[in-house]
This record gives structure tokens, sequence and C-alpha cells, in this order.
């Protein structure tokens, strides 16, 4: 049974946003790990503790259906890229018995790679066939991100895949890069990140391109920027550093990026960060930290000389009641239902609820989520260029 429930906000001082509504996906103490949308936005995907993957519409929050099949904790999910090949409902791919599935990414110069995270080695299958075509061993000390199972599932009527992982340890990723699909970014617990260069015979000797040392345990990666030519870095002591993976070059080093976005506003100490927001277009970039009771801010990021962070330009508060762990934002939609109703955007969290948030364009609701009085202002007003990150 899904339960959909509407929560009560403050009226605004400011800015209109508001909470829709929350569906509570679980009976129990389960968590929401992450959300994942579909390329098409017809679909999201969500992660339970329940060892389930839960499909929603995006745009109404309407229940699509749920896939079992683990016997242990999801802890990454994606859908794959589009196939027309005609394949089973289910598919899988295992890396052996005696292997730990981390992470995985799809890409590739023609989309047919699945890289994944295994330990310390990189695997590479051609996810059209199954077939393994590569491993790489030489390039990281410790393992490549979470300890697991080494199981990974393809539900092709849904076009989605998603490893069996448990998040005992948390190291990270592998990730290919946006619009250089042949590139392959992996990041350890070692504290390095290193560029892989995936066209051809991919081997240790030949495909390694570049090596950055950040200095210590790398938590989540991702990027952003005009051609995506820049990365972010948030570790697993709650940095956030700012590099050119081109020329592995850094443009900003924020070991204290927890104790700046606390001191940005007047809510509790920020406890954690959840992600990083790109819009898509531009530069800029927000951190997304919370609080322990449930509390979301959007932090811009000033990466550019001494590197700072911003008083938040949006606040997401009472939807949640602990921790949050995944951010669905639905700027990155192109057009479509979803967008044009307002929706701001997804959140799950510890409390086991998923929760949606409306821009003050909608019609459907007239309460608001953030408050004047929760921001410190910044000293100077912020230029009309500067994109929004909702």
């Amino acid at each position: 049974m899904e339960e959909a429930t509407a929560m009560e906000v403050e009226e605004p001082k400011s800015k209109k946003f508001g909470l829709k509504n929350s569906i509570q996906t679980n009976f129990g103490n389960d968590y929401v790990f992450q959300i994942a949308p579909k390329d098409d936005w017809s679909s999201m995907a969500v992660s339970l503790s329940t060892k389930a993957v839960k499909l929603y519409s995006p745009a109404t929050g309407q229940f699509q259906g749920e896939c079992k099949g683990h016997s242990d904790t999801i802890n990454q999910i994606s859908f794959s890229v589009s196939s027309s090949s005609s394949s089973p409902h289910v598919s899988c791919i295992s890396a052996g018995s005696s292997q730990e599935i981390f992470s995985f990414s799809f890409g590739g110069s023609n989309d047919n790679l699945l890289a994944a995270g295994a330990k310390s080695q990189i695997l590479f299958w051609d996810w059209r066939n199954g077939k393994q075509v590569a491993c790489l061993e030489e390039s990281h000390i410790e393992d490549v991100t979470q300890e697991a199972a080494p199981i990974i599932v393809a539900f092709t009527q849904h076009v989605m895949h998603y490893f069996l992982l448990n998040p005992k340890v948390f190291v990270v990723v592998v990730h290919f890069v946006p619009d250089n699909r042949n590139k392959l970014l992996s990041a350890s617990v070692d504290g390095l990140m290193c560029i892989f260069n995936t066209d051809g015979d991919i081997n240790d000797d030949d495909n390694l391109e570049s090596v950055i040392n950040v200095g210590t345990s790398i938590g989540k990666v991702g990027f952003f920027g005009e051609t995506y030519k820049k990365l972010w870095c948030l570790t697993h002591i709650e940095s956030l550093s700012i590099w050119d993976w081109r020329d592995a070059r850094n443009e900003a080093n924020l070991l204290e990026a927890r104790s700046l976005a606390s001191d940005s506003w007047t809510l509790d100490h920020v406890d954690y960060f959840v992600d990083c927001h790109y819009p898509g277009e531009g530069e800029s970039l927000w951190v997304i930290g919370g609080t322990n009771a449930g509390a979301l801010g959007y932090f811009p990021v000033n990466y550019r000389g001494v590197g700072t962070i911003g008083s938040p330009e949006a606040i997401l508060g009472g939807g949640h009641t602990g921790v949050v762990r995944s951010v669905l934002p639905m700027s990155s939609m192109k057009g479509g239902r979803a967008q044009s109703q307002g929706i701001f955007g997804w959140t799950g969290g510890e409390d086991g609820r998923l929760c949606c948030w409306l821009s003050d364009d909608s019609s459907e609701i007239n309460r608001s989520w953030i408050s004047s009085a929760l921001v410190m202002k910044p000293p100077k007003a912020r230029k009309k260029k500067r994109h929004n990150p909702y």
C-alpha cells in the first residue's frame, strides 16, 4: 500500500515553494537509499533497504511497480542506456564468487561498456552480451567502492540495471565522463582519482591517462561546467575540492566545507553532504547539505579564488524527520509534464519517505518551505546572470 499525505509548512516570507506530498514507502524502519530517473523521465527508480526497487512516476508520484530478487542491500541503481535488442526480462552479470562489486557506470564510445569497481580492480563488460572485456588491477591500492555481493541485475522491461551492494564501507566510484563517453573516472579510499581512455583494448599500461591525488578517502564525485570539464569531489571527512580533470589542475580545496555551510544559515549545524547539484548549463555548482533532523540546503559554491560556500539559495524543511540519502532535482528535465506542474524535485531518506517539492508556479499548493529568517543574507547582491538551482 502506498500512502500519501500533505504536510503543513509556514507561510512564506520570501520565495514560495511547497511540499506537495510525502509517500511512505514501507511500514517499518527501512530507508530510501537512492532515487534514479529514466532518461525520458517517464519513471524513477527508488532503492529501499527492504532489498527492493520501487518505480514511480516523477510527474504524479503514481506507483508503477516493484522489482524484487536481492538478498542483500541495494546501494546503487541506474537505468541503462536504451537498447532496441530483444533480451530476457531479467539478466545477470557476475564478477565471480570471490569478487565484491561496489559501483558501476554505463558508457564507452558506443555506449556498450559497463564498468564496475571490484575491490582494487575495475572490470569492464559489453553489457549487450554480458561478456567481460577487460580488467584493470594496478591503479588503486584500496577498494574501489563499497563492500558488496557480486551481482548485477538488469530489468530490461524497464531498462534498468542495478548492483547488489552492502553499505558497510563507504568508499566510491566509477563514472564515465559526460560528453567524453570514452573517458572513465575511478575514485577510491586511497585518495586517488584516475582517468582512463576506454577506446581499443583496455589495459593498465596503455589506457591510464592521468592520476589526481586528493589526499584523503573519496566519497562521491561528479562532473559539471561547459563540456563537463570540471570535476567536484566530496570526501569522507566532508571536504570539497574542485578540479579540471583534463589537466589534473586543482581549482579549489575547501577543507572546512561543512563548517562553511553551517555558518551561512541559522538552522542546525550541517551534519553531512548529500550531493552536489549542477543544473546542466553554465559553470555554477551547489553543494546540498543536510541536518540529522531532515532539513536540506542548496549552498552555492564559489570555487574561484580562495573558495567559499554561500548562503543557501533554497531550503527544504518540514518533509523529512531523519537523514536524507538522495535528492533528485527536476531542473535537469527538459520540458515535460513534471516541469510544467512546477515540481522542484524529489527527496528520499532514512525515515522511509519520498517527498515531492513544488515551486511557486504550481497552482496545487500555496504553502512554503523556505523562509528568509532562516538564511543569513550575503554582504553583496548576487549577480542576475547566475543560474538558480530550481
